[in-house]
């Protein structure tokens, strides 16, 4: 099974259109139900509903997910966003931090045993954002000096770092890991904020010029599914137009990538 998160709309359920018309079983899981069951109709898939400004509905989802695929292939942490101001989630927690990595921080390691027992693999969305714009300081995952930008790019930046520490934590038990960079993809992304970013992707001429069509942001997830690490990508790395790129200097900050799993693993368990 495939379990793709953000999947009730843009990358996300263009992945799970290409993935089910080549045969494969996929779940959706989106924030909005309407909108997710509307693409798992479409698709005859089976589909989750969990908002990511909440963990409580996160831990619901990682208890569905256990109980109804005792094989998990692959884990798509693909649910994100960028926020125009700086909000606090019923968490806690700044909403850019938690929707982007730690919301995806908890379902994975809830869903480590069934993950593990499979020999999936975890897939992560990040950004080019995580080079151009973050400066990620442990001390302040709240974002509490706030900057739209930086906070995505912060965000990002973690799902690389996250990536890393997966695959030094659990690669030699048969878990690999990505992150990827899909482009600047014209879908609702940034709907919901009033970032000036939101004009790249809803303004149609700006649009046309600078995004590329879902189906095509798309297809970067569909290479890493479908691919067998070891062979056709490498577990721990960060891929930009299917290839190893490079990122933010800190994305191979080791002890950095350690720091953050132990900060993430804290800020879970004080909601829980």
């Amino acid at each position: 099974m495939i379990v793709i998160t953000g999947a009730s709309d843009g990358i996300g359920a263009a992945a799970a259109r290409q993935l089910v018309t080549r045969g494969h079983q996929v779940a959706l899981v989106g924030r909005s139900k309407v909108k997710t069951a509307a693409v798992a109709a479409e698709l005859g898939a089976p589909y989750h509903v969990a908002d990511y400004a909440d963990l409580s509905q996160v831990r619901r989802l990682a208890g569905e997910l256990t109980h109804s695929y005792p094989r998990i292939d692959v884990l798509a942490n693909n649910a994100g966003g960028v926020m125009g101001r700086r909000e606090v989630t019923v968490d806690g927690c700044e909403l850019t931090f938690q929707v982007n990595h730690l919301a995806g921080f908890l379902l994975t390691t809830l869903l480590l045993p069934t993950l593990i027992r499979s020999r999936a693999s975890v897939i992560q969305t990040s950004s080019i954002a995580a080079r151009l714009f973050s400066r990620l300081d442990l001390s302040d995952l709240q974002n509490e000096r706030y900057s739209a930008q930086r906070a995505y790019g912060n965000a990002k930046l973690a799902n690389i770092l996250f990536t890393r520490e997966l695959h030094r934590r659990f690669g030699s038990q048969g878990l690999c890991a990505a992150a990827f960079h899909p482009g600047v993809v014209g879908t609702n992304f940034a709907s919901d904020t009033p970032h000036p970013m939101r004009l790249i992707y809803h303004t149609p001429g700006i649009r046309r010029l600078f995004t590329v069509p879902a189906d095509q942001g798309a297809a970067p997830l569909v290479w890493l599914i479908e691919g067998k690490p070891g062979l056709t990508w490498e577990s721990g790395q960060y891929y930009e137009r299917s290839r190893v790129a490079r990122s933010s200097p800190a994305a191979d900050d080791a002890g950095l990538a350690t720091r953050l799993w132990d900060a993430s693993e804290a800020l879970a368990a004080a909601s829980a």
